[in-house]
């Protein structure tokens, strides 16, 4: 969404029309809400097939912006008298396309989605889709959109993995925060354009209030600085916290965290080594194979 918000202000004024996925089922490229915004010269931002399906959506999206109402067309299955080609995935996407305008999409609202991930909360929008009007709240009989919170990382140990991580992890979507109270290990050029707290750890945790929408990884190899990070987002529902260290020292650490307290439901929630096997050496490696493991879990994955 930061993407399609952007080209929103940048385009504001003129006629655009907003296509979203509706409904998607098999190998779809998007999953359903993903959106796509084009203007009335051409330009777009987003995508709601990766390519497959673009133009013909693009000639749907020319239709409502001079004018024509909100219209629902579906791709990708082989019986030519329902769906429309062609998704080469084998794939099926219902798209609708609707009008940026006060009674379909109004303007105001991408503001709206940008107030409510400033502020970490969720917001949701009904579309009726035979008229394309959207409107907040969840209505009964509607295609519910739920615009989650923004994703966000805090990484406790500002060392080289942490640089890597950090770099990725922005990549894909998230705010990242990086907190080690040795200052030395936080110099700004060695982290730039993320947040970073000098913080004790617990009291970073704590400060960042990890939600279900966030992560928490510990890389310092310092148990004076993991393991009170450890507790504190384990208090929280975070939705992944991750530990580096190997096999032998994940067993030692939740035994120490058991022995502060803390539930085996929760050291459970623990992904200790952090990170999907994939063989890595190296820094650049080993922080791949966390933010894979981070992603997944977030998306329901483990």
């Amino acid at each position: 969404m930061d993407d399609i918000i952007r080209a929103a202000r940048e385009w504001a004024g003129q006629p655009m029309a907003l296509a979203t996925v509706i409904e998607a089922s098999g190998s779809a490229p998007r999953p359903r809400g993903g959106h796509m915004l084009v203007t009335g010269d051409g330009r777009f931002a987003g995508s709601i097939s990766g390519g497959c399906v673009e133009y013909d959506v693009f000639a749907l999206a020319e239709s409502v912006i001079a004018g024509g109402p909100a219209s629902v067309q579906y791709y990708g299955s082989n019986d030519p008298s329902i769906w429309l080609p062609g998704l080469p995935c084998g794939g099926q996407i219902g798209v609708l396309v609707q009008p940026v305008a006060e009674g379909g999409f109004a303007p105001a609202l991408f503001e709206d989605i940008a107030r409510a991930h400033a502020s970490g909360a969720s917001l949701t929008l009904s579309t009726d889709l035979e008229t394309g009007r959207t409107s907040q709240g969840k209505l009964d009989g509607q295609f519910v959109h739920v615009y989650e919170p923004p994703r966000r990382l805090l990484i406790v140990g500002a060392v080289q993995i942490a640089q890597v991580l950090a770099s990725i992890a922005r990549a894909t979507g998230f705010a990242v925060t990086i907190c080690d109270p040795r200052e030395r290990f936080l110099a700004p050029e060695r982290f730039p354009d993320v947040d970073l707290t000098d913080a004790w750890p617990d009291e970073a945790v704590n400060a960042f209030a990890p939600n279900q929408s966030s992560a928490v990884v510990t890389l310092s190899h310092d148990v004076k600085i993991d393991d009170p990070a450890l507790v504190a987002a384990l208090a929280h529902p975070t939705g992944y916290v991750g530990a580096l260290g190997s096999r032998a020292n994940h067993v030692r650490r939740l035994e120490r965290l058991a022995a502060m307290g803390v539930s085996p439901k929760d050291l459970a929630r623990i992904d200790g080594p952090a990170g999907i096997s994939i063989g890595g050496l190296g820094p650049h490696e080993i922080a791949l194979s966390i933010a894979a493991g981070m992603v997944g879990a977030l998306r329901g994955v483990r």
